[in-house]
């Protein structure tokens, strides 16, 4: 099932920055493995590049404090209004 905001884009709204912060951590997730793995197959076709476990280690740790601040950031259950209930 695809990620949907489903109502008005408020910017001041936490859940829907919360789920602004949640896109852009995917999004930094799919460009790190596209370009990650493609660098180490082109190192794999080619001659080997000697900075590249480097390179794929410090992206990595800056992906993970990426997620680290996404989940530090999470609004509470009290910051978030509850959807008016249905019949």
């Amino acid at each position: 099932m695809p990620i949907r905001w489903y109502g008005p884009a408020d910017p001041t709204d936490p859940t829907y920055r919360h789920f602004a912060r949640i896109v852009n951590l995917v999004l930094h997730a799919m460009v790190f493995a596209a370009v990650n793995s493609g660098l180490w197959f082109v190192q794999e076709m080619r001659h080997p590049w000697s900075r590249l476990p480097l390179v794929s280690l410090v992206w990595g740790l800056v992906l993970a404090i990426h997620l680290t601040v996404v989940l530090v950031q999470r609004p509470s259950k009290a910051e978030t209004p509850e959807p008016p209930s249905t019949p």
